[in-house]
């Protein structure tokens, strides 16, 4: 594995850490129009990276299949909601909406909340390190570019997740650096799950449309179940849509201009 490739996978985690330094600068509450935003955008970029970062390139490498082309990555999208809906089940966590759910909710509820972003931030380790793994395959740079690109947007949409783990911690009276702490703490499952995947690549490459496209399936789960219901409640609903188109665009632009 080359440093490059090294860097890209830490990316994610370094937008997760810079998220969470907000509690450094910003007051204890966090404002409901400024939340939906972050949100909005954070779904934005996910869906954007989901399309074009592993839909289209799982259907892309398997047009040997003529028609059929489009089975691995529907396969694959639908394996990847429901492991995400299995995992959601087991796993005691709260939802963004601070609601607990599932027979183990007597845990700290700063324990929940991380365990939720932990979750949530799963697919996004496995998305950048099987799109890393198809770039290494592929032996150009590319698809290094491209792998590049989905480090970086997920980076900017981590920003926003990792102020909304540490600011509400904040707001219940954590202390500033053990909110910073225990928010980027959150974000550490994505280089984790990226160097697993990257791991077992010679075992994933023979599925690797499969594989691209379970990933997208999780992102795409964690975006209707979790953000697109929070930041459609309530006032100032039109800020997270608008958020939402903005997020999706910078992915979207991102992706094609360096890939």
């Amino acid at each position: 594995m080359t440093f490059k490739v090294m860097q890209g996978l830490f990316i994610p985690f370094i937008g997760t850490a810079l998220g969470s330094a907000c509690v450094f600068v910003m007051k204890n509450e966090m404002k409901e129009s400024v939340q939906k935003a972050l949100l909005g955008f954070a779904g934005g970029v996910m869906v954007a990276a989901s399309v074009w970062s592993l839909l289209i390139p799982a259907m892309d490498m398997s047009q040997d299949m003529g028609k059929m082309a489009f089975v691995p990555a529907a396969v694959g999208f639908l394996a990847g909601i429901a492991f995400l809906l299995f995992m959601d089940k087991v796993i005691p966590h709260m939802h963004l909406d601070r609601q607990c759910e599932g027979p183990r909710c007597r845990l700290d509820k700063n324990t929940l909340l991380l365990f939720a972003v932990a979750l949530h931030n799963l697919p996004e380790g496995m998305a950048v390190g099987a799109v890393y793994a198809a770039a290494m395959a592929a032996g150009s740079d590319s698809p290094l570019a491209a792998a590049l690109a989905l480090s970086v947007g997920i980076a900017i949409q981590n920003f926003p997740e990792g102020a909304i783990i540490s600011m509400p911690l904040r707001s219940r009276g954590v202390g500033k650096t053990k909110a910073f702490v225990l928010g980027a703490l959150s974000g550490i499952v994505e280089p984790i799950g990226a160097f697993l995947t990257i791991a077992a690549s010679s075992m994933i490459l023979p599925i690797l449309p499969y594989t691209l496209s379970f990933a997208a399936g999780a992102m795409i789960y964690v975006v209707v179940e979790e953000l697109i219901p929070e930041m459609s409640v309530g006032k100032h609903s039109n800020i997270g849509t608008v958020i939402f188109s903005l997020g999706f665009t910078v992915m979207m632009v991102l992706d094609v201009a360096l890939g």
